[in-house]
């Protein structure tokens, strides 16, 4: 392996962090709802952000795979985006520090990668580290938002119900992360926020809520939600409306709800995870009206700075 260090730039003017929580939010190849690009970029939005370090993307990203935004005007090349992947510093609602990683998911080199970042996490004196995701289920927008929680101690989750089996899941760099630091003994947890499989592609904020209200729940820190949570309302309000006009849309997601409450109220049958069940309506089933909104709210993008 090469060296992780020079993976990375620290900045040398670190002020003090005491024990920081580091929440590890990273651009994925699953963020139903993009839950967790909104909540990482309400974050930066709302508090002070600093970065601290960066990483050489150049040696982790896959340009062909993924390329970056280039805007091109009338006759010469006006703007390039860029990919950024940082270890930002912010400062809750009470001012205590905690750490942020964002940017895309590395493509290649994930040991070197998580090599590093367990290296910043020693080095930083990283008391905890949580994970965010987001993914699609068979449930209804009309009933709480679940989320299912994960750590490498059961006692860094209690409270927390599991809502999954023993499951076989495509690898990322942010699992494996908290796989690595669970070997190293070094805590970490991460939650997976469930969201409507017919809103997947869409805008759902209030899955973003719920990601930094958990994180709120387990490490302490004041995490800002009410813009979020206002954001969560005016979707919740549209979609309702848009189901209203077909009574194909309403059918369905009764049909996911009577599903939802069985599978609550005992616990048992299969995972609720849109591609793991059986005849369950799909968003095509959801009719051409709620197809059309869903769209064009996913192109809007209004919420993601909430």
């Amino acid at each position: 392996m090469l060296d992780p260090n020079e993976l990375y730039q620290l900045t040398d003017d670190l002020p003090e962090l005491g024990q920081p929580v580091l929440i590890q939010a990273l651009s994925g190849f699953v963020d139903a709802g993009n839950a967790t690009r909104i909540a990482r970029e309400h974050l930066m939005a709302t508090l002070d952000c600093r970065t601290i370090a960066t990483f050489d993307v150049d040696q982790l990203l896959d340009y062909r795979s993924r390329r970056p935004i280039m805007i091109f005007v009338e006759d010469h090349w006006e703007h390039y985006e860029q990919p950024k992947l940082e270890l930002n510093l912010l400062r809750d609602d009470a001012g205590t520090p905690f750490l942020l990683l964002s940017g895309p998911e590395p493509d290649f080199q994930w040991e070197r990668f998580v090599t590093a970042l367990i290296g910043l996490v020693e080095r930083l004196g990283v008391r905890l580290t949580v994970g965010l995701n987001a993914i699609p289920m068979a449930v209804p927008h009309t009933r709480p938002i679940g989320v299912t929680a994960h750590a490498t101690r059961p006692d860094l989750i209690l409270g927390y119900e599991s809502w999954l089996q023993r499951i076989q899941v495509p690898g990322s760099a942010g699992n494996l992360l908290e796989f690595r630091l669970g070997q190293a003994g070094r805590d970490a947890l991460g939650f997976a926020v469930h969201v409507p499989h017919y809103v997947a592609q869409s805008e759902y904020p209030g899955a973003a809520e719920l990601l930094l209200n958990s994180v709120s729940r387990t490490t302490g820190l004041l995490l800002p939600t009410e813009r979020l949570r206002l954001a969560a309302e005016a979707v919740r309000v549209e979609i309702d409306q848009q189901v209203a006009q077909t009574d194909e849309a309403r059918s369905l997601v009764q049909a996911l709800e009577e599903q939802y409450d069985a599978f609550t109220r005992g616990r048992s049958g299969p995972n609720l995870l849109a591609n793991s069940v059986g005849p369950l309506p799909t968003a095509d089933e959801l009719g051409a009206e709620l197809e059309r909104f869903l769209a064009e709210h996913g192109r809007s993008g209004e919420t993601g700075g909430s």
